[in-house]
């Protein structure tokens, strides 16, 4: 060590002292929540119960990592008919059965067909709004955020639809809110309809919608 009250420590061979600029980029952006994309391929749901065949493929809990999954996942327009994918808070299943989700329902915007397939030209308005919709979730500008489970994307062959999921189908103000707030980030004029899980398990396809926006 060299003399003298301040002296320093020398600095082994090939020794790398990281900068602070290095530092700052290693620094990842956390997300309120933590979040699981599923996935449910048609493939290889045939004849098996429904919901056996979904997936948990990735969770994320920064910005940084949601951009990572997002820019190599196969996007909503190129996605083969009868795939679904969820995007939901960590810790919840896409399931009516999960606790989070037994007494909510779900907002369901339908969109319709365009520019599907490997040769389409910049995003579709499913890729646009599938993607809006993630940022809207996992940025938190719903009001009312809390009562957000998650999101699912299916596709099917007359018309592809995008459902949020929520917590508490009674909450009428909250679901409300959530829909007018939904549409706004989307651009979206189309009216869409909340089914509660309750009517939908119960009545199959003759379930009615509980509220309208």
């Amino acid at each position: 060590m060299a003399e003298g009250a301040d002296a320093k420590v020398e600095k082994e061979e090939g020794e790398i002292t990281p900068s602070k600029g290095a530092d700052e980029a290693s620094k990842k952006h956390p997300l309120e929540h933590h979040w699981t994309l599923w996935f449910d391929n048609p493939q290889t749901r045939k004849g098996q119960a429904w919901g056996s065949t979904m997936r948990p493929v990735y969770t994320f809990g920064t910005v940084e990592d949601f951009w990572c999954l997002f820019n190599n996942v196969v996007q909503p327009s190129n996605l083969i008919v009868g795939a679904d994918l969820h995007l939901f808070k960590k810790g919840i299943e896409p399931k009516w059965e999960d606790p989070k989700c037994e007494h909510g329902g779900k907002w369901t915007l339908p969109v319709r067909k365009g520019g599907k397939g490997p040769d389409a030209k910049g995003p579709t308005q499913l890729d646009t709004f599938w993607l809006h919709t993630l940022l809207a979730m996992i940025g938190e500008q719903f009001d009312d955020g809390e009562e957000v489970c998650g999101v699912v994307l299916q596709i099917r062959s007359k018309e592809d639809r995008i459902a949020i999921w929520t917590k508490t189908a009674s909450n009428e103000a909250g679901q409300v809110n959530l829909a007018k707030q939904w549409k706004e980030f989307l651009d979206a004029d189309d009216r869409i309809g909340y089914i509660t899980h309750a009517d939908a398990k119960e009545l199959d396809r003759g379930a009615k919608n509980k509220y309208t926006i």
